[in-house]
C-alpha cells in the first residue's frame, strides 16, 4: 500500500486552489505515493503520521510546518461547528493523541505556479526520502 499525502484546498475558490492545481505535477514526480484530496469539511484521518499540503497566506514561499509549529497556526474565528479549521483540528487531534507527527507543506495562495511546484517538490523529496510502503 502506498503512503498517502493529503491535499487540502478548494479548487472552486481561487485563494485556496493552489494545492489542487499542483496535484498533477506532484503525482507525476512521486508515483510511489497516493495523493488524496480532502474536502475542507472532512475530518482528517487518524494516523500516527500525517503529511498534508495546504494553502497558507501571508507568504510568497512554500513553507514546511511540523507538529512543533501547530501553536503558530492561527485559527479562524469560529461561529459554528462548520467553522472549525485545519489548525484547530490538528491541535485537538494532537491533544487527544490521535496523531503523533504532522508535516504540512504550506503553499502560498498566489504566485508563479512552476516556481511554487518546484519548491514543493524539493520539500517533499526531503521529507519523504525515508518513507516506505505500508504493509
Amino acid at each position: 500500500m502506498k503512503p498517502i499525502i493529503y491535499v487540502l484546498g478548494n479548487p472552486k475558490f481561487e485563494q485556496d486552489s493552489f494545492p489542487t492545481k499542483l496535484l498533477p505535477k506532484l503525482q507525476k514526480e512521486f508515483p510511489r505515493f497516493t495523493f488524496q484530496h480532502l474536502d475542507p469539511t472532512e475530518n482528517l484521518p487518524e494516523q500516527e503520521r500525517l503529511i498534508l499540503i495546504d494553502t497558507i497566506i501571508n507568504t510568497n514561499e512554500v513553507r514546511l510546518l511540523t507538529e512543533k509549529d501547530l501553536d503558530k497556526i492561527q485559527s479562524s474565528p469560529n461561529y459554528s461547528l462548520h467553522d472549525f479549521d485545519l489548525g484547530f483540528q490538528l491541535k485537538l487531534m494532537k491533544k487527544l493523541n490521535k496523531i503523533q507527527k504532522v508535516t504540512i507543506i504550506g503553499i502560498p495562495s498566489r504566485g508563479e505556479e512552476s516556481r511554487l511546484a518546484n519548491q514543493a517538490i524539493r520539500l517533499l523529496k526531503t521529507i519523504t526520502k525515508n518513507e516506505k510502503p505500508k504493509r
